[in-house]
């Protein structure tokens, strides 16, 4: 059995239906934000935030009960603009639910009170104030925040003489967008790049058309569309391999194999060739002498 004792307090009561503390779709949460607010006294402009915050409602609990509030019409709200073009949330909690028609009457008839804002509070900035530099050089060195300088000799720090296949290498790159239609818009400012770069690759021993093979091998073979081909051909171009050489092309004629190397053949009457390894300089093998 269940005994329950109860005092009715004589000051700062608050009458709630019953409709509302055992009502069978709203939370904890919901119920102590609506029962908070209808407790203000009247007059008191607190948003249901600033409620759920005194509350200890957290932010997650605060939307999900402000939901259920709106969803069974204990609370209403609306932007409307005011005064200097900015705009204001109008919040109305009522004991009872409502409709929208019915919210938007008892909010017509609310005065649009100017927002309260709080400016934060700033800390001013040590020293005095100062004007920008607007000229004069940088102290710090922008090599290491710029990629592909052109390279320095390791002993005097000087750039590097320019390749005597520089002007071959423009040439290469120019007849780029022939190669495929991915390369036609490889923006102007990197050609001077990538011509230093395919210079490399022709002091190094290759030829054009080794530089277009390794490019075409490069490129996608789906048909995927290249966003950046000036970017792709620097990536393809920045690491030179060495070349190659061709292999030796064997002499014509026949040529024993190494197993019969020395081998010669026997100079007597033998139905088939026959070979032998001499010890000396005889000419008929061991069977003929």
């Amino acid at each position: 059995m269940i005994y329950r004792h109860f005092n009715a307090p004589s000051r700062a009561f608050t009458q709630f239906s019953h409709d509302i503390i055992r009502h069978p779709r709203l939370g904890s949460d919901a119920v102590r934000l609506l029962t908070w607010q209808l407790s203000l006294p009247q007059g008191a402009r607190e948003s249901l935030s600033r409620t759920a915050e005194r509350a200890r409602i957290g932010a997650c609990a605060f939307t999900r009960a402000k939901r259920q509030l709106k969803e069974e019409g204990f609370v209403h709200e609306r932007r409307v603009q005011i005064a200097g073009g900015r705009w204001a949330t109008q919040q109305l909690v009522s004991s009872h639910p409502l409709t929208a028609d019915q919210a938007a009457k008892l909010l017509a008839g609310e005065p649009l009170a100017p927002p309260q804002v709080t400016p934060s509070p700033r800390k001013p900035a040590a020293g005095r104030p100062t004007a920008p530099q607007a000229d004069g050089h940088p102290e710090k060195d922008p090599g290491e925040d710029t990629s592909h300088l052109p390279p320095k000799s390791a002993e005097t720090g000087e750039t590097a003489e320019e390749s005597p296949r520089l002007e071959d290498a423009r040439a290469l790159v120019g007849a780029l967008p022939l190669l495929s239609p991915a390369l036609r818009h490889i923006p102007p400012g990197m050609r001077d790049e990538l011509a230093r770069l395919t210079a490399r690759w022709l002091d190094a021993g290759h030829t054009p058309t080794d530089v277009h093979e390794h490019l075409r091998r490069g490129l996608p073979a789906d048909g995927t569309p290249v966003h950046r081909p000036g970017g792709l051909v620097r990536y393809l171009l920045r690491h030179v391999p060495p070349r190659e050489l061709p292999r030796p092309v064997p002499a014509p004629g026949n040529r024993l194999s190494p197993r019969l190397q020395g081998a010669r053949e026997c100079a007597g009457d033998h139905t088939q060739t026959t070979l032998f390894r001499p010890v000396g300089d005889e000419t008929h093998c061991t069977a003929c002498v």
